[in-house]
């Protein structure tokens, strides 16, 4: 399994005969270097989305053109895009799980917002959320932009996850003492990758503190387009 960061909350997740791209946001990304798009979505086979807002879904719908891909998201939104953006979708919610052919992807809930603009102001369609990845013998949380939750606690009784995915520059999401929070109390992750953070002045810068409050943890500091291999 090879786990690429796209820079802020995109991924590029390798897994199962499968290529994932989470929240793909390319265009405007600071950290994603242009002449790297194209790497970084070959031979992507699905998209999967945690919630609406510009930073997570500006490019999502150009690639599942392009790519000829289906978004994996909230029923609501995918059931709309399918119907009018004639791209390919798989709609589910909170709670329920889908097989992707060989990956199991459980939606999971967060606590965030999920809106984009429009010219009668901020549209809502439907909320946000995070994942739960398996297959290769792992299971990732994914967080998606969330705070800690109480939730987190039946996420690891139900799934064990050993490797997590977790937002974690402050300000809009979790900062990383309250990811650190989050991962000691409530997990047993091996490894820990955060993210949602660099992008902007605005956001935490490192993850010293992170790495410091998880001793006996693999915390890595991703860079954009260095796979990490798990």
């Amino acid at each position: 399994m090879q786990i690429t960061w796209l820079g802020h909350s995109s991924f590029r997740i390798e897994i199962g005969g499968l290529v994932l791209l989470v929240d793909p946001w390319l265009n405007g990304n600071p950290m994603m270097p242009e002449d790297q798009h194209i790497e970084a979505t070959k031979g992507a086979t699905h998209i999967l989305l945690t919630h609406a807002h510009f930073d997570h879904v500006a490019d999502v719908l150009s690639l599942a053109r392009s790519e000829k891909i289906p978004v994996v998201g909230q029923y609501d939104l995918m059931a709309h895009w399918e119907e009018h953006e004639h791209v390919s979708t798989v709609g589910f919610n909170k709670g329920g799980t889908v097989d992707l052919g060989g990956v199991s992807v459980t939606m999971v809930h967060a606590t965030h917002s999920s809106s984009f603009g429009t010219e009668n102001g901020p549209h809502v369609p439907g909320t946000e959320c995070g994942y739960i990845i398996e297959a290769e013998g792992h299971v990732i949380y994914l967080s998606g932009d969330t705070d800690v939750m109480a939730d987190m606690k039946v996420f690891n009784d139900l799934h064990h996850p050993d490797i997590g995915i977790l937002c974690a520059g402050g300000h809009f999401t979790m900062d990383m003492r309250r990811a650190a929070y989050a991962a000691k109390t409530f997990f047993d992750f091996n490894t820990v990758i955060p993210c949602h953070y660099r992008t902007f002045p605005i956001l935490e810068q490192s993850a010293a503190e992170l790495i410091k409050a998880l001793p006996g943890v693999n915390v890595i500091e991703p860079e954009v387009m260095q796979p990490i291999t798990i």
